[in-house]
């Protein structure tokens, strides 16, 4: 009877050790990071050498602590938690602020910072510019963001890039798609950073927006739960990350 009593107790045990570890693995910013450069690297990986500043503003980029869930812009949570990894600390500007528009949003918040205002120019759907104006004016920098959600989507922001072989994949760039079949929508997610082994393998680190619009979250790698980045050979035909499917000519850049 004691036997059976320490046997029942011993796997109650590893039940318990077992779902505290799910649960850590499942929380959001796990490491509780401050930023989107203090999360490791996978095990024999190192960052790409640091040689723009748009990458050390994408490595700048603010995280809530750790736990902290994905809200709408409606408020409340989103659905499907665990997809997230880690969320970005940066208000939504509107409700219209969904995939394609987190994308633009962080390319023209480091424009903006720099002070680089006549850079900050989008192409609508109906390919007509849509440059910003209002120099360092916060209030008119979020106006023209707005406005912009309006006019542009996956497929304008697919079109007014350009394709990047993976094997050069750098922080910034854009993997997204454009509708693929009537009625459906396409998605875009943002290249947060990369990580190289000492073998040439890749891995990369996405920030992602959704419908209906919330904040935006670093994508979890759901083959490894804990580990958020993706590897990749850098010769693959198509990407996947997380529940997307991008082929190789859709990982685009400015």
């Amino acid at each position: 009877m004691k036997k059976n009593r320490r046997i029942i107790l011993a796997l109650l045990g590893i039940l318990l050790v077992g779902f505290a570890l799910t649960f850590f693995t499942l929380i959001s910013n796990p490491w509780n990071a401050k930023c989107v450069g203090d999360i490791p690297c996978p095990v024999g990986f190192s960052r790409l050498e640091c040689t723009d500043s748009y990458t050390s503003f994408l490595r700048e980029l603010p995280l809530k602590k750790r736990g902290s869930l994905v809200h709408l812009y409606t408020g409340g949570v989103a659905r499907l938690q665990f997809l997230s990894a880690g969320v970005v600390d940066m208000p939504v500007l509107s409700n219209s602020e969904q995939c394609a528009d987190v994308a633009m949003r962080i390319r023209a918040e480091h424009l903006w910072k720099e002070g680089c205002y006549s850079e900050i120019c989008f192409t609508s759907v109906g390919g007509k510019k849509q440059p910003y104006t209002g120099g360092n004016s916060r209030e008119a920098f979020e106006k023209y963001m707005k406005a912009v959600y309006g006019a542009c989507n996956t497929s304008s922001v697919y079109h007014e890039t350009e394709v990047r072989a993976l094997k050069d994949v750098q922080p910034g760039d854009i993997l997204v798609y454009p509708s693929r079949r009537k009625g459906t929508y396409g998605h875009a997610i943002m290249i947060a950073d990369v990580a190289k082994s000492k073998s040439g393998k890749l891995a990369i680190l996405c920030i992602e927006g959704n419908t209906p619009a919330r904040e935006a979250h670093i994508v979890r790698n759901p083959n490894t739960f804990r580990n958020p980045w993706f590897v990749l050979k850098g010769d693959e035909k198509v990407i996947n990350i997380s529940v997307f499917r991008f082929n190789k000519e859709e990982l685009r850049h400015y």
